[in-house]
């Protein structure tokens, strides 16, 4: 028997594996309980019989759900209906969403400066730093984007200069159609000389120079 609290993977055929890479089978009184719904997930791991199912997604671990006893799944189901029918639910649910509103306006006025600060074109180029700053924020900051906008390990200004590099990346250079082969450090290879070029565009901008006839990064800004 299994530990009651254990981290399972699924392999090729989803099948489940335990730590030491042995086949397990779930007892069969126990059900599957998608990851999905945080609320009932925490009430049911809260009982601490459950199986987590993680898998790899590139540096990624994600929780696929967990196999926990049918009955404390109903329950927890029953649970958390009950508790979100409550008015005091309720109005505490439209409070946080006001709050987070609140909180994610102040953030992208927050990245949209930083941007404009790692741009810092030369006055007579203000009317395409901010359009460029405004196209950048608007790509990077949305919740849930899972862009380095939404990181807070690394400080803000860094953030706005990495993000400026990737929207121009996937924007103004041929990325999106390159074909990488696949040896390890290519594509960063590739990303880092792709972001030379993007700095070089930017310092032309940077010093009032006159932009090439076919500048990416007019022709990108035309498409917004």
């Amino acid at each position: 028997m299994e530990q009651l609290n254990c981290i399972v993977s699924v392999d090729a055929n989803n099948t489940l594996i335990n730590s030491k890479g042995e086949k397990v089978t779930p007892p069969a009184d126990w059900a599957f309980l998608p990851a999905g719904d945080a609320g009932i997930t925490r009430k049911v791991t809260g009982k601490g019989i459950y199986w987590r199912v993680q898998v790899r997604k590139g540096r990624r671990t994600i929780s696929k759900g967990v196999w926990a006893p049918a009955n404390t799944i109903n329950w927890a189901r029953e649970q958390v209906t009950a508790l979100r029918m409550t008015e005091t639910y309720k109005k505490n649910k439209i409070s946080a969403a006001r709050r987070r509103d609140k909180q994610q306006q102040a953030y992208e006025a927050e990245f949209l400066a930083a941007v404009k600060q790692f741009l810092n074109f030369h006055p007579k180029y203000k009317p395409i730093e901010c359009s460029m700053a405004e196209a950048v924020t608007a790509h990077t900051i949305p919740v849930g984007s899972g862009t380095v906008g939404r990181t807070a390990m690394i400080p803000l200004e860094e953030r706005a200069a990495r993000a400026v590099i990737a929207w121009m990346r996937h924007q103004t250079t041929a990325y999106d159609h390159l074909k990488i082969q696949r040896i390890k450090g290519e594509r960063r290879k590739i990303r880092h000389q792709l972001a030379e070029q993007s700095i070089i565009l930017l310092n032309r901008y940077r010093e009032g120079l006159t932009p090439r006839p076919d500048c990416p990064l007019q022709k990108a800004l035309k498409k917004i």
